[in-house]
């Protein structure tokens, strides 16, 4: 969806009418249906082709098959219901829009069967955790109200149903990223792709800012570390000598997000790594039921319980725990970080000069403090998409000017002290090649990767059991799914 906005928003008729195959991802938060009924029920409600205003009085029957998927009316009216929830400007999106959407992401959860895409159950089931949990926070716990939304009886009816949804959508997206996923842009097709688009239609770009900062991160003493790392043998030596429970000191003692879950992580793959190196290579050398020694990542010390291996599969538990940081490592960065503000402002030093000598940030440090944009990978940064905690300390810096020291924290690092400056600015402006290169050859590989799926869809309806019945085969779908 965010693709489609973004061609919408940027490249002519001729460009945006290929974005439209990417409807399907508006939403996967649809309800599998469980009972088949007929689907020639009469139904009383206003014209067909609106999202709002609609009184539906039709019981509950089939609207599509897909593959070995199908969509119930009621699919639909709740995936309507969950937009409007969510405050989604429902407008310009029809009930028909919204239902070729549904069969879209239908073909790619079923061609992802076909294909036989993994899925990683406990993954799945992670996700549907996480997700009924931040219901409840915004519901206050409602867990009746969340019941009676989905119509179950139970909360494992509902994780069950739940699961199968998170299921299908990871499936739809596996899909399209086997589809896109090789797929790259040449120089020349870059240009090609941005000569095509008329010149009074070319993009414009908002106002771009390039930022720089210095970060102070607080030494962790050698005293700390070690504390952590009898804390972590204390623990497995506890367990193994007088059987302790792993799970029961992870939810007591582990500082990270798995602790709710006893210390749980997803499954490890040894052909899809997603941890860090150095928990690889402990995890990947461990025998099944074994506990690690304490050992160090970037996140602070660790030990893990190997608890199943399965082929290429470790299912793991771990303990976290981040070294204390004394007062005085504290106060010493603040005021190191205090330092090296006053000598820029004084003009004894150039900010690029104190990033490069003082700053802790690695992947600024040698390039003078400056920031990569995570999503463009250059050095721009859209005042408009910019990250709102990142806009709010940079909005009132004019250019050159170097802000006041601020406190801040990430994944590894609970405090930081960092100062930043504004080191140039490109006011609105029509697409230029040279200077936006980058956005442009993005704005060419999303092309490109929409023509792919458009292709791919229209093989794929071709070959896949698709029915659409009653009020839908009435609607002007831009994908052929009545086969006509």
């Amino acid at each position: 969806m965010i693709l489609q906005q973004m061609l919408l928003k940027t490249i002519n008729t001729k460009f945006t009418i290929k974005a439209a195959f990417l409807v399907c991802f508006i939403s996967f938060n649809i309800i599998n249906a469980q009972e088949i009924i007929d689907d020639e029920t009469p139904l009383v409600e206003q014209p067909k082709d609106s999202v709002v205003n609609k009184t539906r009085i039709k019981a509950d029957g089939v609207a599509a098959v897909v593959g070995d998927f199908i969509i119930l009316e009621s699919d639909l009216d709740r995936e309507i219901a969950q937009l409007k929830a969510q405050g989604a400007d429902l407008k310009e999106l029809t009930r028909c829009k919204l239902f070729g959407s549904l069969l879209e992401s239908k073909l790619y959860a079923h061609q992802a069967i076909q294909d036989s895409v993994l899925v990683n159950e406990l993954f799945i089931s992670q996700n549907t955790e996480q997700q009924i949990q931040g219901i409840l926070a915004q519901t206050k716990g409602d867990m009746q109200g969340l019941l009676e939304f989905y119509k179950k009886d139970s909360e494992e009816a509902l994780r069950e149903e739940m699961n199968e949804i998170n299921k299908n959508r990871y499936l739809a997206q596996e899909m399209q990223a086997k589809i896109t996923g090789d797929i790259e842009v040449t120089p020349e097709e870059v240009r090609t792709f941005f000569n095509d688009i008329p010149k009074d239609e070319r993009p414009t770009f908002g106002t771009e800012l390039k930022l720089a900062q210095i970060v102070i991160i607080p030494e962790v003493t050698e005293e700390s570390k070690q504390a952590a790392i009898d804390k972590l043998k204390e623990f497995k030596k506890d367990i193994e000598d007088n059987g302790s429970s792993f799970v029961t000191k992870a939810i007591f003692y582990s500082e990270d997000g798995s602790k709710s879950d006893g210390g749980k992580l997803p499954t490890m793959n040894r052909k899809q790594p997603r941890m860090v190196k150095e928990f690889r290579d402990v995890v990947f050398s461990m025998q099944e039921g074994e506990i690690s020694e304490p050992f160090e990542t970037d996140f602070g010390y660790h030990i893990v319980l190997l608890e199943k291996i399965r082929g290429q599969e470790y299912d793991v538990r771990h303990i976290l725990l981040r070294p204390e940081l004394t007062q005085e490592a504290i106060q010493k960065a603040k005021d190191q970080i205090d330092e090296v503000r006053t000598k820029i402002v004084d003009g004894s030093l150039t900010f690029t000069a104190a990033a490069r000598e003082f700053s802790d940030e690695k992947e600024t440090k040698y390039e003078g403090g400056q920031l990569v944009n995570p999503t463009t990978q250059d050095f721009n940064f859209e005042l408009t998409r910019m990250e709102p905690e990142l806009y709010s300390q940079i909005q009132d810096l004019k250019d050159g000017e170097i802000s006041e020291v601020l406190q801040d924290e990430d994944r590894v690092n609970r405090i930081k002290f960092k100062i930043l400056t504004v080191t140039d600015r490109i006011d609105d402006h029509e697409a230029d090649f040279a200077k936006d290169y980058i956005k442009i050859k993005n704005l060419a590989l999303q092309d490109k990767q929409v023509q792919a799926i458009a292709k791919w869809q229209k093989e794929t309806i071709v070959d896949t059991y698709i029915k659409v019945n009653g009020e839908y085969r009435d609607c002007d779908f831009q994908s052929n799914w009545l086969k006509k």
